[in-house]
């Protein structure tokens, strides 16, 4: 069974600063946003690389705090086991979400799995769950597989 995600400050403080240094050396400079929290700062500076889209502008360790970050409040705003999320990759995790009933052994009934870009695009409302599915992006199995009323999971 996949574990709340986690999300050490240390580690967004580092991954943000690397963003944004990123973002510098692509003639996009920026500095780290006066975010009270490290995490929703690094999140900020991941939506900037993506709204300039400028996909080698995302540094690795920002994605996955990005991608942590939206996991956690899908977590937080659909407690339970009844839809597994998968986002694969190095950037990636793997969780559980949603009321209903609770799988325990195989593969579970309801799975969502994207690439980290799409969920974030996603979590952050730059895309809508019904054109990630059409476009392949996002693959969606089960009754319980749509979570686009819990998007999106970060302010702008």
């Amino acid at each position: 069974m996949p574990k709340r995600v986690r999300i050490d400050p240390d580690d967004a403080v580092r991954a943000a600063a690397a963003q944004a240094e990123l973002l510098s050396s692509v003639g996009r400079a920026v500095g780290v946003p006066a975010e009270a929290d490290p995490v929703l700062a690094c999140v900020h500076l991941v939506l900037r690389a993506l709204d300039v889209a400028e996909r080698d502008s995302i540094h690795p360790a920002a994605l996955a705090v990005a991608v942590r970050h939206i996991a956690t409040v899908l977590q937080q705003r659909a407690p339970g086991h009844s839809v597994e999320v998968r986002i694969p990759g190095p950037s990636g995790t793997a969780f559980q979400c949603g009321d209903g009933p609770r799988h325990t052994r195989g593969t579970p009934p309801n799975v969502v799995e994207t690439d980290p870009i799409t969920f974030v695009k996603l979590g952050a409302g730059r895309i809508k769950w019904p054109a990630a599915v059409a476009s392949g992006a996002l693959r969606a199995s089960g009754s319980r597989n749509d979570l686009s009323h819990l998007l999106p999971a970060v302010d702008d």
